[in-house]
């Protein structure tokens, strides 16, 4: 089997070379992004891997599909980048639905604790033997409110790390999971309220067209003065510009951010040599209260053979099978995974 690989970083080769030995997989390695202008590099190949930050719109679904290629294997659990209602009846969509949800709750801690303990600040002081300890006061977690919208698997992690702490933990989710509530330490509650009495903010949600922006001016008036926002999930969650904004009037106390809505042609790239041409990231990054990650929540060594296993065997379980329980199907105007495994024959 013949797969052709965009958006390949170092890092990537070791796990997808190592389980594709195993699974009889040949992967060809491209270092460019899947869109439009490279598309035709996938002439020759069964399936295509791709992701968070390749383009598979129209134009590119019905490249592949005239190429042949009937499978799109996407290293990873979110499909925004997807045209799914036009793929469908084109190509088969596998993904990644879970690979490691202690990578992402415990980056989001990281940068929550980075920040309120000024451990970045503290950090690059003492490289300068500078011990000063003026302008470092923190705050305790314990005892403090956090809101976390989404309790899927990443959420429910990073609520556990949080009881921990001995915080009050607010939830919302579209789906609530009641189980959580049994011992009294989570409550489920409506957005307007997770706002307004929450004192540290945590996304852990898919983009949807429900959720995109739902972090606005509109809901941050609503949040406390020194509100703390947290996002390791998609960039499109927050509206930057109204982020920083928040930031400037001093409304927001500080923002962690391991993903920002325009990151598709800046994120994964070194691009120190060059000049930052989006405005409003150059002044969320200058921000002293702002600290941004370039989407690396993901990036453990246990999530990164996770992905690598599952995305060889969703491939070749569809390829030798015709069918995979980790498809995504398009169907009465609602992605979904597919109950039966096949979406269309």
């Amino acid at each position: 089997m013949k797969v052709a690989f965009f958006d390949a970083k170092p890092y990537d080769k070791p796990s997808f070379e190592k389980y594709g030995e195993a699974y009889g997989v040949r992967f060809k390695f491209f270092e460019a992004k899947l869109n439009a202008d490279t598309a035709e590099l996938c002439r020759g190949f069964d399936a295509v891997c791709a992701f968070v930050n390749d383009t598979v719109d129209a134009p590119v679904i019905d490249k592949l599909h005239a190429l042949g290629v009937r499978v799109l294997a996407l290293r990873c659990a979110g499909f925004n980048n997807v045209d799914m209602k036009y793929a469908y009846g084109k190509l088969h969509v596998l993904r990644v639905p879970a690979y490691s949800p202690y990578a992402v709750a415990e980056h989001a801690i990281a940068l929550l604790l980075t920040s309120i303990r000024r451990i970045h600040k503290a950090y690059i002081r003492s490289k300068e033997f500078n011990f000063s300890l003026t302008g470092l006061t923190g705050f305790d977690l314990h005892g403090k409110t956090i809101g976390v919208i989404g309790t899927g698997k990443i959420g429910r992690v990073l609520i556990d790390i949080c009881r921990g702490f001995g915080m009050k933990i607010l939830a919302y989710d579209k789906f609530p999971v009641r189980e959580l509530q049994r011992d009294g330490t989570v409550r489920y509650v409506d957005t307007d309220e997770l706002f307004a009495q929450s004192d540290i903010i945590s996304l852990h949600c898919p983009l949807t067209e429900d959720t995109y922006h739902m972090i606005d001016a509109a809901a941050l008036e609503k949040c406390k003065k020194g509100v703390i926002l947290i996002n390791t999930s998609r960039g499109a969650l927050v509206d930057a510009e109204a982020l920083l904004n928040g930031i400037k009037s001093r409304h927001v106390g500080a923002a962690c951010l391991d993903v920002y809505e325009e990151e598709s042609d800046l994120f994964f790239e070194d691009n120190s040599g060059h000049i930052m041409e989006d405005d409003t990231l150059a002044r969320l990054i200058s921000m002293p209260n702002v600290i941004v990650t370039s989407h690396q929540a993901f990036l453990t060594e246990e999530a990164l053979e996770n992905i690598a296993e599952t995305t060889v065997t969703n491939i070749v379980g569809f390829l030798k099978n015709d069918q995979c329980p980790n498809e995504l199907c398009y169907r009465f105007d609602d992605v979904a995974d597919c109950k039966d495994g096949k979406c269309f024959s």
